[in-house]
């Protein structure tokens, strides 16, 4: 199978490798003339073999992928299918499945979760589609999931937007998650007369306890690599999707009150600094390599 992929940045250079690894042909696109191996989303639609050409876009939500699927519509033809594997609103891809429909593209939705660990670890899949889309693709659904069960790392969630809509959801436990874990991290850091070393009670709830998981081991990372997460700013950036998640709570009349603290507190990581969301900051940063800030020097108050 050969496919294209247009974005190959954190996320979509990767799952470029990692599908290569598994012996499928990957042509890549990035706005970057540094980092594309063609000059044009035309020539990467020439590159592909028909009938049934595939296009993974992974750039970001919002106009970058809307300017892309308006190009490939006049350069794709009936039968094609393009995935969106961004994390773009469910809403905008039922727009975006009409308006190429029209041509007989078709269109997949795929929330992608595995930040920079995907290449090695597999990512997790969320699809919406046809059923005959899905099956299409299939061998590289099977190449970037997880080893293992396909019903554990994959899931074809239902129609067009159910993919992007479960991952919403996914990232709104997720901020609930780690809101957990890093209040945790300071209480203890708070009774330093008791706990001298915060990350060796983290290390020990990696095994046998019910609160282990991954969001856990990299919590561990995190505070090995630096113990007072004294290097991040407790200022935490959110993507948009916790939003969302409490948008469609509201409108399903939905109690969803962890995932509004998770949120709320990001917005109050914002104001002064605090110990629990450069917990949050550092793992960001651990599963999606998301940016941080560095701690800033604070300078001693005029006596």
């Amino acid at each position: 199978m050969h496919i294209g992929m247009v974005g190959l940045g954190r996320m979509g250079g990767n799952m470029a490798e990692r599908l290569r690894a598994a012996g499928i042909d990957v042509t890549g696109y990035d706005a970057n003339p540094e980092n594309s191996e063609v000059a044009s989303l035309a020539e990467l639609v020439a590159a592909l073999p028909q009938p049934r050409r595939v296009i993974w876009v992974m750039v970001p939500a919002g106009a970058p992928t809307a300017a892309v699927l308006t190009e490939l519509e006049g350069l794709l033809d009936d039968g094609d299918v393009v995935v969106e594997g961004g994390n773009s609103h469910f809403e905008d891809d039922r727009t975006n499945a009409d308006s190429l429909a029209a041509k007989g593209i078709g269109y997949v939705d795929v929330g992608v979760s595995g930040g920079i660990w995907g290449r090695e670890n597999g990512y997790g899949l969320m699809a919406g589609g046809a059923q005959d889309d899905i099956e299409l693709l299939m061998p590289v659904f099977d190449a970037l999931r997880p080893e293992g069960p396909r019903n554990e790392g994959f899931v074809h969630a239902g129609p067009v937007g159910a993919g992007h809509y479960s991952k919403m959801v996914h990232n709104g436990i997720e901020y609930g998650l780690m809101q957990a874990y890093a209040e945790g991290y300071q209480l203890l850091e708070a009774r330093d007369d008791l706990i001298p070393d915060v990350g060796a009670v983290f290390g020990a709830w990696r095994r046998g306890t019910v609160v282990r998981s991954w969001l856990l081991d990299l919590m561990v990372r995190a505070v090995e690599e630096d113990p007072g997460l004294d290097d991040i700013s407790g200022w935490v950036d959110d993507s948009g999707e916790g939003r969302w998640t409490i948008n469609e709570a509201i409108e399903n009349a939905v109690p969803v009150p962890v995932i509004s603290a998770a949120l709320f507190a990001r917005f109050a990581s914002r104001q002064p600094n605090s110990p629990a969301m450069r917990a949050v900051a550092a793992l960001r940063q651990q599963f999606g390599g998301h940016a941080v800030k560095a701690a800033e020097t604070e300078t001693p108050a005029a006596e």
